[in-house]
């Protein structure tokens, strides 16, 4: 297992109604790749909502969790 984790672990909580609907991203955890390929999860916290996002790390400062809402579809 690397020491850097392969992807970060987010939950998304949309609030509110019309202009004043707000997207909340927390950071929960992190997963690394295993030797056989699979995921290690491990989390901080588990979302009420059942919902994890897997997202790879920041590669620069444009590039936060919050420039990937446009990416978030509602089942």
């Amino acid at each position: 297992m690397a020491d850097k984790p392969e992807l970060r672990a987010f939950t998304v909580n949309q609030y509110g109604k019309g202009a004043d609907r707000t997207t909340r991203w927390t950071e929960i955890g992190a997963a690394w790749r295993t030797q056989n390929g699979n995921l290690r999860i491990q989390l901080e916290a588990v979302p009420v909502n059942g919902q994890i996002i897997l997202l790879p790390p920041k590669t620069d400062d444009k590039d936060d969790a919050a420039s990937q809402q446009a990416e978030l579809r509602e089942p």
